[in-house]
């Protein structure tokens, strides 16, 4: 009897020490919700794997995975040459989905917004500093706007929805260009932050008066209201799916790393601040088995998560695109 006992307790310590494979990932909030959903189902398809996903910013994402810290990054912003020759691990950038910027607002009794770049780009200036001023009038024809003071919300944290954002101000306004510049972090000229998009969104519905920059997805789902901009063609375009793929397939000729900025992009019905977001995989896999796993969901989400990217208001990669992408991931070591 003790020698069945104590064979039965063998078995427990063994099956005690068998665990999960944990995968774990961390970077943009940008795409968090289609990266949730798309790390959740593949998880659920490949029994004892776990995708462990943090959404801290592609800042932290960035600098995360080139430190070994985690299995992948993620972030909304191409690293820079500079920063991917400096990197202790380096990474493939793997464009994923894309997505669309969007100044969302808390004006009470205005539903309908329309900005022009200049005026949009002189308000985080801080030098459009009232809801009825004339130029903001201008653009919105036959609109009443309050005396009301505008409180500008921005990003607090390294952010690629930063840099998407300052990205297109520096691309439509020299003094955004010679002054606050594109980046992740900036020095703001005014405004009060928030870290990630949820904080930002939840900043915006809560103060009369706000603006500030989000994620399609995080509008949508809180049922904030957006501002239409006037595109590089001079047409008003409110963000939408076919507005960011118009953006999108303004690239005629995708570089071999994918490292693109399709903001301000050429086209009648494309919205100005879009952009591709990016898993950062790394070249010298922290762990080999890791690795394989990060492969093949990659090759899962190219070929299946693709498709369910609509339903959370991100753009699929273009066909041609995707093709290219699934070529590097059957590469990566």
């Amino acid at each position: 009897m003790k020698n069945v006992l104590a064979v039965f307790a063998l078995f427990g310590l063994a099956a005690g020490v068998v665990q999960a494979q944990k995968v774990t990932g961390a970077g943009a909030s940008f795409p968090y919700p289609i990266y949730s959903k798309w790390f959740g189902e593949y998880s659920a398809a490949h029994p004892g794997v776990q995708i462990n996903y943090q959404s801290i910013g592609s800042g932290g994402g960035i600098q995360q995975v080139t430190t070994g810290i985690v299995d992948f990054g993620a972030s909304d912003m191409p690293m820079t040459d500079q920063a991917l020759a400096s990197a202790k691990v380096k990474v493939e950038h793997i464009p994923t989905v894309l997505g669309a910027v969007v100044p969302a607002f808390h004006i009470p009794g205005v539903s309908n917004l329309r900005l022009s770049p200049d005026v949009l780009a002189d308000i985080y200036l801080a030098k459009i500093t009232n809801w009825n001023d004339s130029r903001i009038a201008k653009d919105n024809p036959g609109q009443s706007f309050p005396d009301l003071k505008i409180t500008v919300v921005h990003r607090s944290d390294g952010s690629g929805t930063t840099f998407i954002f300052t990205s297109y101000l520096s691309k439509v306004s020299q003094d955004w260009k010679g002054g606050p510049g594109a980046g992740s972090a900036i020095n703001w000229p005014t405004g009060v932050g928030g870290k990630g998009n949820d904080n930002v969104t939840s900043l915006v519905r809560q103060l009369d008066g706000s603006i500030g920059y989000i994620e399609l997805y995080y509008a949508l789902q809180n049922n904030v209201p957006f501002a239409s901009l006037k595109n590089a063609s001079g047409n008003w375009v409110k963000a939408s799916l076919d507005g960011v793929t118009a953006a999108g397939g303004s690239v005629k000729n995708m570089p071999a790393d994918y490292r693109v900025d399709i903001t301000n992009a050429p086209g009648a019905d494309a919205y100005p601040i879009s952009s591709f977001t990016y898993l950062l995989i790394p070249l010298q896999p922290k762990d080999a088995t890791n690795e394989k796993v990060i492969k093949d969901m990659l090759s899962w989400i190219i070929k299946s998560g693709e498709s369910e990217a609509p339903s959370l208001s991100y753009a699929p990669l273009p066909q041609a695109v995707a093709d290219k992408v699934l070529q590097t991931v059957y590469k990566l070591p």
